[in-house]
């Protein structure tokens, strides 16, 4: 298929480039002792990140079932083996309502009861002797009442841990000690996505306390993170991908996307009734994307009867649909002349 989606994982995420694939098969020719190794590169991740410690999870969603359980428990072993157990727990996690994702789970499953609040003084209300982490959504930012550094200055004032999930946040490459250094205790990121690094694979990067309290909370120790195993290929796998991704030229990489942007707008530059855009989103993945907006009523063709004629193309075209008579068409993820193809059946369907 075409992924004209980007770096989704119902479509697999990212395409590794060679220098991950080969650490993680050169990782997969060894025995280590997965502790020792999840130490070493979480080191050498830390100091590439200028954050204060980190560690590799199985994705962005298991990083935040461990931090949250290294928020809950505190460090303390007996907390974290009681956990999904509430007794004696600060259980309580603090997120606004426009932050909701649906990963709320991830918290849940730790013992976590989430809290949700609107304002400012709602969050100082609801803050009491039970709270123990307050959750922040990164491409949330716009949508919420409370700012990233408001939410920040509030933990410190009340001495309870932030987290900021910033899974698809990794561009600019900035941005992957821009949120330690603001002062989030603990900040997400997955390694599927912008980073190449293995699908299954993530970021929690922080404090050093919260991450030592973290790495106990998943596999190869017991408890509720057993089912969050990480192996080696994705230790390896991940730090070659950041290695790598600290050293891409990224301005070289955002012509060749504006190319492709490029090529498919030219393909429907004289379809009557069709205006195309080079649009880039506020946070989340902010790399070039296509916007393609029609009247349906005009062309007698909704959005959706495009997509699935696109679904039906061979090879098949996966879009985004947000809207009426509208698609949002990323380039990020395409090769060769993908794009070329893109653009061709875009203008067959609106020809007919």
């Amino acid at each position: 298929m075409i992924n004209g989606v980007g770096v989704v994982t119902v479509l697999g995420g990212s395409l590794m480039p060679p220098e991950v694939i080969a650490a993680m098969e050169e990782a997969g020719r060894y025995f280590i002792p997965l502790p020792e190794l999840q130490k070493k590169v979480g080191a050498r991740l830390a100091e590439l990140l200028q954050a204060p410690a980190a560690m590799v999870t199985c994705g962005a969603a298991s990083a935040i079932s461990v931090g949250t359980a290294a928020c809950l428990s505190q460090g303390d072993p007996a907390k974290l083996r009681q956990l999904p157990g509430r007794e004696g727990i600060k259980y309580e996690v603090i997120q606004q309502k426009s932050h909701r994702s649906g990963y709320e789970h991830q918290m849940e499953m730790a013992g976590a009861k989430v809290i949700a609040v609107e304002t400012r003084e709602e969050l100082l209300n609801a803050i009491n002797e039970r709270t123990g982490m307050l959750f922040f959504l990164n491409k949330g930012e716009p949508h919420g009442k409370i700012s990233g550094e408001e939410f920040i200055k509030i933990g410190k004032e009340k001495g309870i841990p932030t987290m900021n999930d910033c899974a698809s946040d990794a561009v600019p490459k900035e941005n992957l000690w821009k949120y330690t250094k603001m002062g989030y205790d603990l900040v997400i990121f997955s390694g599927g996505k912008a980073l190449r690094g293995p699908q299954a694979s993530g970021l929690l990067l922080g404090r050093k306390d919260l991450i030592e309290a973290a790495l106990p909370a998943m596999s190869p120790y017991g408890g509720i993170g057993r089912g969050m195993k990480v192996g080696k290929e994705e230790m390896c796998g991940l730090l070659a991908a950041v290695e790598r991704y600290l050293k891409v030229d990224h301005d070289a990489e955002w012509k060749i996307l504006e190319g492709r942007v490029a090529s498919i707008r030219a393909a429907l530059q004289k379809t009557k009734g069709v205006e195309t855009a080079q649009y880039i989103q506020p946070i989340q993945n902010q790399v070039p994307h296509v916007t393609v907006k029609w009247d349906e009523a005009a062309r007698n063709l909704t959005s959706q009867q495009v997509t699935e004629k696109l679904l039906a193309s061979d090879p098949p075209i996966h879009v985004q649909r947000p809207g009426k008579g509208e698609l949002l068409i990323s380039v990020w993820m395409m090769r060769g002349n993908e794009h070329e193809i893109v653009g061709r059946r875009l203008k067959e369907i609106f020809s007919a």
